[in-house]
């Protein structure tokens, strides 16, 4: 029976895998109750089990019945802050906790994956790491458990790496979609505190007044992106928070406000970090202030091995046909802790279209919107296409 067939033998167990761990999410990086239900979505399976120390982690080492090398599968777990709107029977319970990003679905079709490759361990030609990750949505979750030895688990580092993520629009249900190359951006923070002289704001020439100029940083800030960057390799600084005084006749003595900053390549992730504070500090300076520039790095460029994304497309073709698979025409500015793997380890990174069918991928929610559906039906194929990609990648280095 192949993995397609034995997927949707499953499904049942697996659409309720995914409602349990929907209706009670969980943020950050201590997931206990998530971990409690991955542990007993494994429970009888031939793995080798370790939970994480830092976090609610969950690695699990499938020993294949052939000698061969390793290859790692991730599904991240944690959900995001938001309440979610979505009239489903199985609805989040937890106010201002939701699965807003489909992680849910990832862990789902990772330990679907585990059941899958379980019945054929004797076939398999070496090992296989399950990365149940917590902690993704701006923790570094995928960080921390490489720090507690996640790439090392089945005794050697992977040979490759593969990751899957869903998403609620952009992406036609059920189509699988990546690129070789970078794949999602660098996503970093640019934070500015402005200080001035406060004063009241009948005689702004008596103070030094913060917010104009924080203003006016704000927009020199976006022509200084299209002044200095090729649009063939882009950058994106949005500012996203702003704060400054407490009254209209007040002038403050300080302003503030951040910004995310998105780049795909490290030359413009550097000269970006440097432009950033030029341009603050000169703007502070013309108007007789001081500005204090911090650059936070977060995750680093997403960077699909061209090799194995090539495999990716063709597991996909052969597991269920052409037409199920593109190429992505450009990358996407959203950023991903399994960056991080993708570093150390040759590897690809695959969306998965799941748009309801009853909406339109080109206006329905996206992920993080608290009205953000996934198709269950994807559950299946996604688990497929986990096991196909260890299956095949070991079978074809031994």
């Amino acid at each position: 029976m192949s993995f397609t067939e034995s997927a949707q033998d499953m499904r049942d167990e697996l659409v309720q895998l995914r409602h349990s761990l929907h209706t009670t999410p969980e943020i950050g990086l201590h997931l206990p109750r998530t971990q409690e239900k991955v542990l007993a979505a494994l429970d009888g399976l031939p793995l080798e089990i370790k939970t994480g120390t830092a976090l609610s982690s969950v690695t699990a080492v499938l020993r294949g019945g052939r000698p061969g090398p390793a290859v790692l599968l991730r599904g991240d777990m944690d959900a995001l802050p938001v309440t979610e709107k979505n009239d489903l029977p199985y609805r989040s319970e937890l106010p201002g906790q939701m699965h807003a990003c489909g992680h849910d679905l990832h862990t789902t079709m990772l330990a679907g994956a585990a059941r899958l490759l379980s019945a054929r361990r004797e076939e398999l030609a070496g090992d296989v790491v399950f990365m149940f990750q917590p902690g993704e949505e701006g923790h570094d979750g995928a960080k921390f458990m490489i720090g507690e030895g996640v790439l090392d688990a089945a005794g050697e580092r992977p040979v490759a790496a593969y990751g899957m993520h869903v998403v609620s629009s952009m992406v036609p249900p059920g189509l699988f979609a990546a690129r070789p190359g970078p794949i999602m951006a660098a996503a970093d923070v640019f934070s500015v505190t402005v200080k001035g002289r406060g004063g009241h704001g009948s005689t702004p020439y008596l103070a030094l007044d913060p917010i104009q100029a924080a203003v006016e940083m704000v927009t020199a800030l976006q022509t200084m992106v299209t002044r200095t960057f090729n649009v063939f390799d882009p950058v994106v600084v949005t500012v996203g928070s702003f704060h400054g005084g407490t009254a209209d006749n007040i002038i403050p003595d300080e302003a503030r406000f951040d910004a995310t900053v998105r780049t795909f390549s490290e030359e413009n992730r550097t000269l970006v970090k440097r432009r950033l504070v030029e341009v603050v500090e000169g703007v502070a300076a013309a108007h007789g202030l001081r500005a204090e520039a911090s650059f936070g790095m977060g995750y680093p460029v997403t960077v699909n091995d061209s090799t194995e994304a090539g495999f990716a497309e063709r597991t996909a073709d052969d597991l269920f046909g052409a037409g199920r698979y593109f190429v992505l025409p450009q990358p996407i500015m959203g950023s991903e802790d399994f960056s991080y793997v993708l570093e150390a380890v040759p590897g690809a990174f695959v969306f998965l279209g799941a748009c309801p069918p009853d909406r339109d991928p080109a206006t329905a929610p996206y992920n993080h919107s608290p009205e953000a559906l996934f198709d269950d039906a994807v559950l299946p194929d996604g688990a497929a296409l986990y096991a196909s990609l260890a299956f095949s990648r070991l079978a074809g280095a031994s």
